[in-house]
């Protein structure tokens, strides 16, 4: 019963946070255009010209299966249909209760980011002050290195972060701990893991997939 309420204050709160984003950007067009960022360039949408391309596009954790997903993805294409991973495109989304599984250790250390999911009702992955995801994911009672972030990363596969979702969600846990939004956010960003790129929005960038080609995958 409490995990329920948990949870769902947890969607009430990011709907709520979202609204309120959203609602703070709003400008006229001649100050929108003023404000695009050009940090944002896209480079995930490179030389997608695999003979088999797909989008997982994860916003729930979903006990570490997503990245179970695109290791059985890579790993079907090359034995049953003889397909090398270097044919093959795939891209993971970092967005909604999966925000800060693309974040490096540091900032799960700094922040208590695995305390702070529990606290919302998002099951972070393990208890540890370690992102569970980067190296050892723990799913379905077993550690599966072959299915880590870096483990697909060295196979070939992209993975987006949200950069609205990373201002919502360093906002919260700016105020849980007492700290600057500001500076939380400028924290969190400047400590992505390693060729995980921020993109404006994953709304956006969901479309920019099909168009490239992408076929779509919800976890």
């Amino acid at each position: 019963m409490i995990r329920s309420t948990r949870r769902a204050l947890a969607v009430a709160t990011f709907g709520l946070a979202a609204v309120i984003a959203a609602v703070a950007v709003q400008s006229t067009p001649e100050a929108s255009a003023a404000s695009v960022q050009p940090e944002f360039q896209d480079t995930w949408l490179q030389n997608l010209n695999g003979k088999h391309r797909q989008l997982f596009d994860s916003p729930q954790p979903g006990g570490g299966i997503p990245l179970v997903h695109i290791m059985n993805y890579l790993n079907t294409y090359q034995r049953a249909y003889n397909v090398t991973d270097a044919q093959l495109n795939t891209v993971g989304t970092f967005y909604g209760a999966t925000t800060f599984h693309g974040l490096r250790d540091e900032m799960w250390t700094k922040y208590r980011i695995a305390e702070f999911l529990q606290g919302i009702g998002v099951e972070p992955g393990t208890g540890g002050s370690a992102n569970p995801w980067r190296t050892s994911p723990q799913i379905l009672g077993m550690t599966i290195p072959a299915a880590s972030i870096e483990a697909l990363q060295q196979r070939g596969t992209r993975f987006i972060v949200c950069n609205n979702a990373l201002g919502i969600f360093a906002s919260l846990l700016a105020n849980a701990r007492g700290l600057d939004a500001e500076v939380v956010t400028a924290d969190l960003k400047a400590n992505v893991l390693p060729g995980v790129e921020i993109v404006p929005a994953m709304v956006i960038a969901i479309g920019q997939a099909q168009q490239a080609g992408l076929a779509y995958h919800r976890q």
